[in-house]
């Protein structure tokens, strides 16, 4: 298996480099030919959401449903797919960060009840309590 940069993974997207677009998408390629999968770590979606709003003006919406995309294809894995679709729901509706979201879902899958935070917007949200 073959872990995926941030770069690798904006280049295939938004094809803003024309020469790493097409190396990033022969590896893709590659990767489904093979039947293999190219790993990518919930830090890769947090950096993504980062550059792909901040660096190509994406909004919220437009980066949900592009990491939804990402999780579903099949040459792809992640860590957890239900839960990085459960956090991008969140971020999509809510307005905390992506990572906040991502956060909770780890928080959730190792048992806790709560999430403390000093973070007044996470307060309004299920699972954020102040310490």
């Amino acid at each position: 298996m073959t872990a995926l940069d941030t770069n690798v993974l904006v280049r295939f997207l938004v094809r803003d480099d024309r020469a790493q677009a097409r190396k990033a998408r022969a590896l893709i390629d590659q990767l489904d030919m093979d039947e293999e999968r190219g790993y990518v770590s919930d830090i890769i979606l947090c950096e993504m959401v980062w550059v792909l709003g901040r660096s190509h003006g994406f909004e919220r919406a437009r980066i949900a449903e592009t990491l939804k995309r990402l999780a579903t294809a099949r040459q792809l894995r992640f860590d957890s797919v239900d839960g990085v679709l459960r956090a991008l729901l969140a971020y999509e509706n809510g307005k905390a960060d992506f990572a906040d979201y991502l956060i909770r879902e780890h928080a959730k899958a190792a048992g806790c009840k709560v999430v403390a935070t000093f973070d007044a917007k996470l307060l309004k949200e299920d699972m954020f309590a102040s310490p």
